[in-house]
């Protein structure tokens, strides 16, 4: 079990930062340790997230927003769920990831590219189209067919379609994008 160097360098702002960008009252974790435990991608994870969560509340913005977890994250809410005094971990976790956008923290630029890739064809669509998701993540990444060999079975399963669906609405669902880029970006 790894812990938390008390001797980097401590911002005693940044706690009360994050709690009001996330809306979430990040004091009143007392490390139980569930969202850790039912993580599903804490496997890969280079720092746990009941270890994030502490590191926001001792104020230490650099070990918090400098993580990979941040970006493995997979947005899937077992850690909210999880959390006995109903913090949105999710939503805390978001926070820092955007947070440490903005301060050009990125630890997994291939996956911050495929996160946009998916958000940019949403917009266009207004739901997931797998192959646009993969076309933008190549042409974005640089990373060539990959995983090319497999789409010849996946397309004869018609698991891959040809062409997206629109949904009705799907301009709302790029309001909705945008309107959420541009809180995060204020």
């Amino acid at each position: 079990m790894e812990v938390i160097q008390l001797d980097k360098e401590f911002n005693p702002k940044f706690l009360g930062e994050v709690e009001k960008r996330s809306g979430q009252n990040i004091s009143a974790c007392y490390q139980c340790g569930k969202c850790t435990a039912g993580c599903p991608a804490g496997d890969f994870y280079d720092v746990q997230i009941s270890r994030i969560m502490r590191a926001v509340q001792l104020g230490l913005k650099d070990e918090a927003l400098g993580c990979r977890s941040l970006w493995l994250c997979l947005s899937c809410s077992t850690c909210t769920q999880r959390c006995p005094n109903e913090i949105d971990i999710a939503r805390v976790v978001e926070t820092l990831r955007g947070m440490a956008r903005e301060e050009g923290k990125i630890q997994d630029r291939p996956i911050e590219k495929f996160w946009q890739s998916f958000l940019d064809v949403v917009k266009r669509t207004g739901r997931s189209y797998e192959l646009g998701v993969m076309a933008e993540f190549m042409l974005r990444s640089g990373r060539g067919w990959g995983n090319v060999d497999m789409a010849p079975t996946a397309l004869r399963r018609r698991k891959l379609p040809m062409r997206p669906t629109m949904i009705k609405g799907r301009e709302e669902v790029a309001r909705i994008l945008r309107r959420f880029a541009e809180k995060r970006s204020a």
